[in-house]
C-alpha cells in the first residue's frame, strides 16, 4: 500500500491495528521551537527519532535531553533515538527552530524499560557495490545491539551510496512465520530523495512468477509491506533514504525469505549476508 505524501497534521499515518500491517505504528510529527507533543499506543513499544531538529523527551519521568541534532535533511547528521515501552506516555519538545520527528511502533504487550540510542551508539553495515548497482549503507537505531532491551521492534535508516541504483535486492519476503527459513514481519517505510524532486520505484509482487505492483515514491512517500517479494529503485542522478519499521508477529529477530528466481545473488552481492545478520 502507498500512501503519498501529505500534511498527516501530527496524526497517525499509519494506526495501531491498521488493516495492511496491524503488527506496525508510524507518525510523523512536526514542531517549532517549544512546541509539545504528548502520545500513548497502548500495546505496541515505540520509538521517537528525529528526523531533523532536536527534542526533549520525557517518558512517564526519564528524560532525554537534545536528541536528534539534524539540520536540513535526512543526510545532515547521524540518528538518534529513545525507546517507549508499550502503552508509555511520552512527551516530546522541540528544542530547534523546528523538527519534524519519526515514531515508529510495534504490537508489543509487555512493558520494557525506556533508554535512549545516541549517534556513537549506532550499528552500522554497508553493502552491495557500484558495479552492482546495490551499494547502500544501514544505520540501525532499534538494531542488534538494542536485542536484549526491545521485544519486537527493528527501527534503521537505509540510504543508498552513490546515485542510483536498487535496494532490498534479492528480493525478498517476510510474511510467514515458517521457522527456521522465513518469519512473519509487517515492514513500513517512509522515503526521502536528495535533491527532493528525485522519485524511485516500489516494486510489490505477490507470487512468484506472476505480474506484481509498482509504485511512483516521491520525497515522504509511505509504503506498507503486508505480504509478497519488495524490491526498490531510485532514478539515476539521485540519492534515496528511506526509514524502516519492522514488527514481528513471533520474534524480534527477522529472518528473510528470499525469492528463489533471484536467490543466488545473495552470494553474487558483497555483504548481504552481514546485512542480513545486523537484523536481530
Amino acid at each position: 500500500m502507498h500512501i503519498a505524501p501529505h500534511d498527516n497534521a501530527n496524526k497517525p499515518i499509519v494506526d495501531a491495528e491498521d488493516p495492511c500491517v496491524p503488527l506496525n505504528y508510524f507518525n510523523i510529527v512536526k514542531l517549532t521551537r517549544g512546541q509539545a507533543f504528548e502520545y500513548s499506543v497502548p500495546g505496541y513499544e515505540t520509538c521517537i527519532v528525529p528526523a531533523t531538529g532536536t527534542v526533549d523527551v520525557d517518558i512517564e519521568g526519564f528524560t532525554t535531553s537534545g536528541l536528534g541534532g539534524r539540520g536540513v535533511d535526512v543526510w545532515d547528521g547521524e540518528p538518534e533515538g529513545v525507546y517507549v515501552p508499550s502503552g508509555a506516555r511520552a512527551q516530546m519538545v522541540c528544542m530547534s527552530d523546528a523538527t519534524e520527528v519519526f515514531i515508529a511502533g510495534a504490537k508489543y504487550d509487555t512493558v520494557l524499560e525506556p533508554f535512549a540510542v545516541r549517534a556513537d551508539e549506532l550499528d552500522k553495515v554497508q553493502y552491495g557495490s557500484d558495479d552492482t548497482k546495490t551499494h547502500r549503507k544501514i544505520k540501525h537505531i532499534l538494531g542488534q545491539k538494542q536485542h536484549g532491551k526491545v521485544g519486537r521492534l527493528l527501527v534503521s535508516e537505509l540510504y543508498t551510496v552513490g546515485q542510483g541504483g536498487w535496494s532490498g535486492f534479492p528480493a525478498h519476503k517476510h510474511d510467514t512465520d515458517n521457522l527456521p527459513h522465513e518469519t512473519r514481519h509487517d515492514e513500513t517505510y517512509n522515503f526521502r530523495f536528495r535533491p527532493n524532486h528525485g522519485s524511485g520505484v516500489q516494486i510489490l509482487q505477490r507470487e512468484e512468477g506472476k505480474p506484481g505492483d509498482a509504485y511512483q515514491l516521491m520525497d515522504g512517500s509511505t509504503v506498507c509491506i503486508d505480504k509478497g517479494y519488495h524490491p526498490c529503485a531510485v532514478m539515476p542522478g539521485y540519492e534515496m533514504y528511506y526509514f524502516t519499521i519492522l514488527g514481528g508477529l513471533t520474534q524480534r529477530s527477522l529472518v528473510q525469505y528470499f525469492q528463489p528466481t533471484h536467490a543466488y545473488q545473495v552470494e553474487t552481492i558483497p555483504g548481504i549476508k552481514d546485512m542480513v545478520a545486523k537484523f536481530k
